[in-house]
This record gives structure tokens, sequence and C-alpha cells, in this order.
């Protein structure tokens, strides 16, 4: 199959959370099982520098927004074999420090930067001789593609337009501006209105990808089902149960070729399941790292995350001082929101040898972590996959999670299945509930039999990308059978 994949991030070129990771190891594996794929993703600064094959695309954007008139470029380059990625050039939009937000939040101009982004997407489906079947939206940001796909087939002549399919990687980022930025569409007003791209007086960009694409899917099975409900549904609950075809949920993979314990260069000594010495050696070298006591037979409890209320990181905050007079200790990864930095630094200045916290991400230090920890802390509200937990269990760490999305999928508890049991769920989003989950795993960690078992058991399930890129390229044949909706 020809597929086109969009993006406003793909790792290594870009990356603030798992979106980058899921999108760049599905673009890889499906262009390992022959499809010939094209990914587009903005070209954000730096890039060039820091990847010196990118090469000029002899190709050049020029698009109404609104009442102003743009251009803008491509750049490529080919990773893998099957795979190319166009990198979208409009210095004026994607050459800035921030990716989505500057020192002061989110870019005014966002709607602007990534209606320029979607009309981008359309060009190179509609021209490239690659001429995709399959044009696969990921996010808010791709969310008016589907629009301007379906409008170009009823008024511009597109008659074999490809179908397309929207991936919805969190909900409750939707992409909202006021209702003034539609005019950047270039739409008829048609598209305006509550059965389309209008929420609530405004334009969502996100709304108006479940609406308009010939599918709408999600990165697990049960996130799936939880963004049908009230409590999950970010207020788009209805629109998503009016769909003509349910939600699709595909649990994301990981990618062993990157996140490995055997031959992985940002670790100090290699393991797997048979030889767990060199996991007591990077234990070690993460404690002197991070400045902590080095004592392998503390138990390290570790998180790397978005310090955010989804992530459940305030009950984290308050979960840690209840365990930390114990002796174990706690490293973070992480940046968010600027109270909840100022309390785990404070907690790291109140604990020495303890606590250590190192606020922003470090896409090494991250391995280390995994490698280095026993513990995984997870205690997201809503999680729609979650990656951490995959990495986790093959690093041999304990996840612990809450039962939610993609970590109720992919975490195995002694209630789920005693025999496979690789970690330890809570499902309360509270502080005790957490708590009684760090003294289950804190007992575990001091069972070593115990602990033997939930290691094997994490360090041998198999989440690969092979798995999840062969449910994919099912979904799509049976998406590409379908008749093109109107």
């Amino acid at each position: 199959m020809k597929i086109l994949l969009a993006t406003s991030e793909l790792h290594p070129y870009s990356k603030t959370g798992g979106l980058g990771d899921m999108v760049a190891a599905l673009a890889k594996y499906l262009a390992k099982r022959g499809h010939q794929v094209g990914v587009v993703t903005p070209l954000y600064r730096g890039i060039r520098e820091a990847f010196p094959d990118i090469k000029r695309f002899d190709w050049v954007f020029a698009f109404p927004l609104g009442s102003e008139f743009v251009r803008g470029g491509v750049w490529t380059t080919r990773p893998h074999p099957n795979l190319t990625v166009y990198f979208v050039d409009q210095p004026r939009f994607f050459d800035r420090d921030g990716m989505y937000q500057g020192a002061n939040g989110d870019f005014d101009d966002n709607a602007n930067r990534y209606f320029f982004f979607c009309k981008s997407v359309v060009n190179l489906a509609r021209h490239l001789p690659l001429q995709p079947e399959i044009v696969h939206l990921h996010d808010w940001q791709t969310g008016m593609v589907p629009l301007l796909i379906r409008h170009q087939a009823e008024a511009a002549g597109w008659a074999n337009r490809p179908h397309h399919c929207f991936t919805i990687h969190n909900l409750a980022y939707q992409g909202g501006f006021d209702a003034g930025a539609f005019a950047l569409a270039n739409l008829p007003p048609a598209y305006f209105t509550p059965a389309s791209s209008e929420f609530y007086g405004g334009l969502n960009f996100l709304k108006a990808g479940i609406v308009a694409a010939d599918q709408v899917t999600t990165v697990s099975p049960t996130y799936a089902t939880e963004i049908g409900t009230q409590e999950f549904g970010c207020g788009l609950e209805v629109v998503l149960g009016e769909l003509r075809h349910p939600v699709k949920g595909i649990l994301n993979g990981v990618d062993y070729e990157e996140w490995n314990t055997d031959r992985n260069p940002r670790l100090i000594a290699p393991y797997d399941v048979r030889r767990l010495s060199g996991k007591r050696a990077n234990k070690l070298a993460l404690q002197k790292q991070l400045g902590l006591a080095v004592n392998a037979e503390t138990p390290l409890f570790v998180n790397v995350s978005r310090l955010v209320e989804q992530k459940g990181a305030d009950l984290l905050l308050e979960a840690i001082p209840m365990l930390i007079e114990r002796d174990i200790q706690f490293a973070l990864l992480g940046k968010g929101h600027p109270e909840i930095e100022e309390g785990f630094a404070a907690l790291a200045e109140a604990y020495p040898g303890k606590v250590a916290v190192t606020i922003g991400y470090d896409h090494a230090l991250a391995h280390r972590m995994e490698a280095g920890g026993d513990v995984f802390v997870m205690p997201s509200r809503f999680e729609p996959c979650g990656l951490n937990q995959l990495y986790s269990l093959r690093y041999g760490t304990l996840p612990i999670v809450r039962a939610t999305g993609g970590l109720a999928d992919s975490v195995t508890d002694a209630r789920d299945d005693a025999a496979k049991v690789d970690g330890i769920k809570f499902r309360e989003p509270s502080v005790p509930a957490l708590h009684k989950a760090l003294l289950k795993a804190l007992a575990v960690y001091q069972d070593p039999s115990a602990l033997r078992v939930l290691r094997h058991n994490g360090m041998v399930a198999d989440f690969g990308w092979e798995h999840a890129a062969k449910e994919y390229e099912a979904f799509y044949r049976e998406l590409k059978s379908r008749p093109l909706l109107k």
C-alpha cells in the first residue's frame, strides 16, 4: 500500500511526548513490511542543523490563509528503505524556540501555523507521485485535513481522493480557537456548523478531524471505550457516540530497536532476562549520576513524565513524602506546571541523597532511569496509551499504574492473571490509593522470588511494533475497501 502519515512531531527530529515516538515507529515498521510510506511534519528550528542529510525538495507551497497569501517549501530525507519524510518549511511559522509554546504560553498564531500545515499535507497528498491510498492523521494539529480533502473532492474535482483516518492521541488537547479563525480555512460557511468544525461558538480542530474522517482511531482499546463517557470525553463524548463507525482502539507498540537493554549505547552495562547483573550496574551508575546514596539494595522508585495533573504528578508529589522516611529513593525527570516543578525541587532539597529531581527532558537519561530504577510510578488520571510502562516492562522495572486507558491494557496485575503478573494497578486516582500501591511495590521488592517472577514476566512480554503494524495494516486494508463517504 501507499500510505501518507501527517504529524506535528516525529522522533528523532521533534518531540514533546509519545506522539513523536508512535508515528516514527509506525512509519518505520510499515516501511519494513514493504509499504511505501511518507510522513509529513513541520521543519522546526534546529532540525536541519542536527540532521544534515535533510535535503531541499523541489516543491513550493502557496496558499491563502484568510486574506493573506503564504508561501513555503519542503525538505526531505529517507531514514529507512520505503520511507520518506517531508518537512514543511515556513520559517515564520516553524522557526521558533518552541513547537507550540513560547515563554508566555501557547503561540497566539497557532491556528495560522497549523492551518498552513494542514493545507500543506493536503497538497502533498493530492500531488505527490506517491499518490497515497491512505492518509493517516495524528492529533488536533492535523484535524482540518479531512475537511479540506472532502472539500477538494466535492468542489475541485479530486475524484480519486484517498481514504483517511484520524488518530486521537489525547482528547484533552483539541486545538480550540475563536470563531474568527475559521476564515483561515478559506472554506464555505457550511463547514463551520455544529455538525462540523464549530464547537460552542468556536473553531475546534480536533472535532473537525473526528467528524470528517472516514474512521477515527485511538491508541488503546480501553481509551477508545473511555472517551465515549462523560468522565473521559472532554465534552466530545456525544460527537464520538454519533459516528458512523465506532472509534477503533489499537494499542501502541514499542520500537525494541530503540528501547532495549542488551545493545543500547545509552546504558552503562547490557543485561537481559537471563542475566540481570547489568541492571545492578546501571542502578549504581544512575545513583552516582543523580547524587543519590550509592547502594544497590535500596529500592529506587523512578518517574519520567510531564508534570501535569493528567499524569497524576500532583498525587505523586503528595504520596512520595509518605514513603520517603523508609529506606527508599526516588528520582524524577520531567517538566510541566511550575508549581509542581517547584514542589518536587523542594522535595529534593529536603531529602538530599534520597530524592533526585531533574527538570526538563533528556532522552539518554530517560533510558538510564528505566534501566536503573526498580519501580516505575505512573499514576495517570487518564492515559490514552502510555509508553513508559511498556519500556519499564522490557527494562525489568516494576510498573505501578492507574488502571486506565492503555495502562489497563498493557500491565497485568495479580488480580488480572496471577501467572502472568508483571506490575501493580490501582483504580482510584487518589493519594491513599497510590500510597497503598507504592507499599505493595515495596513489599514485592523485599521478596526476591516475587520480584524475580514479575521482572521475568515483564521482560518477556512482547509489545513490539511488529504486532501493532500488522494490526494497522489490516485496518488500512479494511478501510480501503469501504465506499468513500460524502
